[in-house]
């Protein structure tokens, strides 16, 4: 089948459908321009709809048999890994990642399904002693009804479906409204591989919309209790807002500004190798990206050299062919953007090592030093293949310029002394850090989620469940109770 063209519609209800909004989002290739689909937007009335259907069967689900609801995310594990092919090949086209990227996605897509199948089966209910004799009290971990989920352009595929299948593992109904740069693999692929492997109509829901058509409807409507966001910290600043006048619960995942860091006793080459990962990966279109690479003055013209002749030797171009490691950014304003920053760090005075070229959305890979201590260019997210070199005297100096951000992410460093490593990790301001490795990680199992501006709480084994159940006591007493009068 043909993605584009058979899933270029809203999934509301269990039903395919064109949306009835006042005018079409066009989905296209960022690579060569091609129009891949074109989707009337979903209404406020549609959203209404999705959130009303989801809420109406979701109490149903909850109390479904839990080996029947892992049945499901069994059978969409096994239609995941037949259709691979297919979908990396629409990831590749419709966000111009490469095959390289894909297949990274892919791969972290299956282990948080697999992790969905556990979830399904998570214990419902502990017995908490009590103080009072004859009482039982029982604390059940319940769904919190529907969740709304919000998932961004970059990790289209894996964003959503690592917020929505733990979401519906747990019990939960959902609506999803994916990016509308990538509204396919971000949003009604996944429709699909739950249809076909049997989830319930009307529990998970597909709205291609956006802000200019239904303004907040997606978060001030009264069903869901959870809103779960991936995105700019901007947005997430707007989406935090009003969820909290609404009562509801945000999970935000946000932005960063990550720093690898190179200590003096660090092993160079490989150094070298995670920096160069860590920043140019999926065009440095990832949250978790390494903005700023920061290299002791002990190492700094061996670690420069080497990095600067790795970077320079990246492919750039089309995301089809396989040595192809830089792809095209997502859309014009994006290339824009990351050719205002390295104009503007320029003009204050930084050099340019490397300084690829632009042409339309490919954004050649670019890398910096000598920016000014106080450019504001240092304290940004960039969102692009552009890599900040940054030296310093000492562990003490590094640390001040790692935590001189309003993001805090993740972050890397790089020594021969892996005490020494956690000792500067424990020291940054980031809700995760990795001693001799990149910046760029996301496991099932462990919290995920930022400090500061890069967002509030997080997602992943424990944290998932937290998110997206609600615990309730319930107290049985055996005898009779005793009252004061």
């Amino acid at each position: 089948m043909s993605y584009f063209t058979e899933l270029d519609r809203q999934y509301i209800d269990g039903s395919w459908r064109p949306g009835r909004g006042a005018w079409d989002i066009i989905d296209f290739n960022p690579y060569n321009g091609d129009k891949l689909a074109s989707i009337t937007v979903a209404s406020v009335e549609e959203v209404d709809e999705a959130y009303r259907a989801a809420e109406r069967v979701q109490k149903d689900w909850a109390r479904t048999n839990a080996y029947a609801r892992r049945a499901v995310f069994e059978r969409t594990l096994r239609l995941l890994e037949e259709r691979e092919a297919e979908i990396a090949e629409a990831i590749i086209d419709e966000l111009g990642g490469t095959r390289v990227k894909a297949g990274f996605e892919l791969h972290l897509a299956k282990e948080f399904l697999r992790e969905s199948i556990q979830l399904a089966l998570r214990p419902q209910c502990s017995v908490i002693p009590s103080p009072v004799d004859g009482k039982e009290n029982r604390l059940y971990r319940v769904p919190v009804g529907v969740v709304g989920v919000i998932s961004p352009f970059n990790f289209p595929f894996l964003l959503s479906l690592k917020s929505v299948a733990p979401a519906l593992a747990l019990g939960n109904g959902v609506v999803l409204k994916p990016h509308q740069n990538t509204p396919v693999t971000g949003g009604s692929l996944i429709a699909k591989l739950f249809e076909d492997a049997g989830l319930p109509a009307g529990l998970l829901n597909v709205v291609i919309t956006d802000i200019a058509e239904i303004g907040d409807a997606f978060l001030t409507h009264p069903v869901p209790k959870v809103i779960s966001f991936t995105g700019s910290d901007q947005v997430g600043r707007h989406v935090g807002t009003v969820c909290a006048a609404q009562f509801k619960q945000a999970i935000l995942e946000l932005g960063g500004n990550s720093a690898l860091t190179v200590l003096d006793d660090a092993d160079i080459d490989y150094a070298v190798d995670a920096a160069v990962f860590s920043r140019y990966v999926h065009q440095g279109q990832v949250c978790m990206a390494a903005n700023r690479i920061l290299v002791d003055r002990k190492v700094e013209k061996e670690f420069t050299e080497k990095f600067v002749a790795k970077v320079s030797s990246l492919k750039a171009g089309d995301p089809r062919d396989p040595a192809t490691v830089i792809g095209p950014v997502i859309n014009s304003t994006q290339a824009e953007a990351i050719s205002s920053v390295v104009a503007t760090a320029v003009a204050e005075g930084a050099t340019a090592l490397v300084r690829g070229g632009v042409d339309g959305n490919m954004v050649e890979p670019v890398v910096l030093t000598g920016l000014p201590a106080d450019s504001p260019v240092l304290r940004q997210e960039i969102f692009g293949p552009v890599a900040l070199l940054i030296p310093f005297d000492g562990d003490e100096e590094a640390v001040r310029i790692a935590n001189d951000t309003p993001y805090g992410l993740s972050g890397a460093v790089h020594t021969g002394d892996v005490e020494r490593g956690v000792d500067f990790a424990q020291r940054i301001d980031t809700g995760m850090f990795h001693v001799n490795d990149g910046t760029v990680h996301d496991e099932p199992l462990v919290a995920f989620g930022g400090q500061k501006q890069s967002g509030i709480g997080r997602l992943n084994g424990e944290a998932t469940v937290e998110a997206f159940t609600t615990q309730k006591w319930i107290s049985v007493q055996r005898g009779r109770s005793q009252f004061p009068f």
